[in-house]
């Protein structure tokens, strides 16, 4: 069986804090949510219910885009931003992640990580925050995202 995407990022805490098994462009949950329901759309027939003002065939045209989407394999393994202040920063300092630093009144990328870090908590992603077991974190938070998300997606097979 082939692994799904989640499997690929659910163990990873990228190195500004934000769980990569939480975010949708590494977990699947955006193609897979696309896609099913690109096939809702159409076995329903939506096209006909659509308003006359809306232009339904550049909106399939979108869904089908975006599942080419390629997927971000996470940060621990050069997904993400290719120029990462946090990633070179946490590598130079040999840390896995911004809230292990022992000098983070001093960090030149204070702004970048906060916005990074809100932007992320904004959109419902779990962020680390403070230095903790890593990988106790993310088995609270595999168990958190099954009810944050019920849907769970990127963890359920298609039934």
């Amino acid at each position: 069986m082939k692994d799904k995407p989640f499997d690929s990022v659910k163990d990873q805490i990228g190195f500004c804090g934000i769980w990569c098994g939480s975010c949708v462009a590494g977990n699947g949950a955006l193609i897979e949510l696309t896609k099913r329901y690109k096939e809702i759309i159409e076995k329903y027939s939506l096209k006909d219910w659509a308003p006359k003002d809306f232009d339904f065939k550049e909106f399939m045209k979108g869904l089908t885009s975006i599942q080419t989407i390629s997927l971000c394999p996470g940060c621990l393994k050069d997904g993400g931003r290719p120029d990462c202040e946090m990633r070179s920063c946490a590598r130079n300092k040999k840390i896995d992640d911004c809230s292990e630093c022992d000098k983070p009144a001093e960090c030149k990328n204070s702004e970048e990580l906060k916005k990074m870090r809100d932007g992320a908590l904004g959109a419902g992603l779990f962020v680390k925050m403070k230095n903790v077991d890593r990988q106790g974190l993310i088995e609270k938070w595999k168990s958190e995202i099954k009810e944050k998300f019920p849907h769970c997606l990127f963890l359920c097979d298609k039934q």
